[in-house]
Parts: structure tokens; C-alpha cells; sequence
């Protein structure tokens, strides 16, 4: 799939030019070196590096980091490597945000590995903003409730098209109920001490899940 991200990285960055008010919230509460788990085109990283003495971006996608590149500033690095192996020792960051980027991981076993792994690199009480994408979504509600009774596939993964030039690019998705996102941080040893739902572009049903987990 990262070659999926790569060939849609400038299109993608067109769509998401601006931070979202629930990281700025979080980021204006935090301070000394923190990380951006699937920074992507690196939208809140320039506010975490105002407020943090270092802010370390990582992605999956190189072409996303190139975008992100021209947005940061002189304390902010960016290194391209996966979720579920981060290139850092342990306890090295104070705080973190994992925005909009657990839901493209494969297997819930490899999504739970994430987790762990933004566990091991925080310092002990260093808190973490988490979103996905809600399942019960207005616009793939149908679509899952036809799923539900399909045990060999995990409910939730859907390929979801973009469209650039013509073509259209599949990029992987797991929706996630608030239930099943509470359960998948708990197990990676976190402890929740919020979680709440937002509608983005939905009417009805909220289609973005938000906790705030601690590193006890």
C-alpha cells in the first residue's frame, strides 16, 4: 500500500491543508520532544513544534515526508519508517499525536503492534491523542451492517478509492466503533482518559473517533 500513498501524495495534501482543532487543542497542552505517528503531509506539525522543543514527524509514505518537508521548520525532523517498528529507544518521547493513520494498518494484531510501539516510546505518564475513522458513519453504515456476517474478513476493512487523473487507487481502511478502539488501546497497556466522537462530513452519525490514553 505504500506505493498507493506515494502516487497520491500531492493530490491527497491538496484535501488536508489544515490542522484539525482537536490536535491543536492537544498540542497546546504538551511540551518537550514529541512525535506524529503517520504525520502524513505534516498539517500539525508546525504547531508542535511551536509548542515542543523537538518534534519528530514519521510516515510510512517518502513523497508524504517530501510535502511535510516544506511545511516544518528547524526543530522538527522527519523520518520515513513504519508504525509498527519506530526507530527509537525507548521512553525517548514526552507526548504524541496518532491522527487519522491507525485505521490504514492491516491486521488488527499489526494495528495493536502500533500501539505498543508508541507505548514503548513514551515516557512514563506521557499522554498520546489517537483518531480513526468511525465504522457506523453515515456514508459506510449500510455497507457494514451487509458485512456483519461475514467471519472470515475483520468487520471494518473496506477498500476505499482515490481518484487522481482518472485512475482510481485503492488505499486500505479499518473503520473502528469507540468500543473496539477502546479495546485495541487497552490491550497495548495505555490507559484512556477521554474519548468522544465528532462528525467531520457527516450530518447523522459521527465519522471520526478521538481518545486522549496515558502511559502509566
Amino acid at each position: 500500500m505504500k506505493n498507493v500513498w506515494d502516487e497520491i501524495a500531492e493530490s491527497f495534501d491538496a484535501t488536508r491543508r489544515f490542522p484539525w482543532k482537536e490536535c491543536i487543542d492537544f498540542i497546546e497542552e504538551i511540551e518537550g520532544i514529541c512525535i506524529d505517528i503517520g504525520c502524513g503531509n505534516g498539517r500539525h506539525l508546525p504547531a508542535m513544534a511551536e509548542k515542543c522543543k523537538i518534534a519528530v514527524g514519521v510516515d510510512y509514505s517518502f513523497n508524504m515526508l517530501k510535502i511535510a518537508k516544506e511545511k516544518v521548520n528547524g526543530n522538527t525532523l522527519l523520518v520515513c519508517c513504519d508504525a509498527t517498528q519506530l526507530p527509537f529507544h525507548d521512553e525517548t518521547f514526552d507526548n504524541a499525536i496518532f491522527i487519522a493513520s491507525l485505521h490504514n494498518i492491516k491486521e488488527r494484531k499489526n494495528r495493536i503492534k502500533a500501539l505498543k510501539e508508541m507505548r514503548r516510546i513514551l515516557k512514563k505518564n506521557g499522554k498520546a491523542l489517537v483518531s480513526v475513522w468511525a465504522k457506523w458513519q453515515d456514508k459506510w453504515r449500510w455497507h457494514f451492517l451487509k458485512e456483519f456476517f461475514k467471519p472470515w474478513k475483520e468487520h471494518g476493512d473496506i477498500l476505499i478509492p482515490w481518484k487522481k487523473n482518472g485512475k482510481e487507487f485503492m488505499r486500505f481502511y479499518h473503520l473502528y466503533s469507540m468500543r473496539e478502539l477502546k479495546k485495541d488501546v487497552a490491550e497495548a497497556g495505555f490507559e484512556i482518559e477521554k474519548a468522544w466522537s465528532v462528525k467531520k462530513a457527516t450530518r447523522k452519525h459521527a465519522d471520526n473517533h478521538f481518545l486522549i490514553v496515558t502511559k502509566s
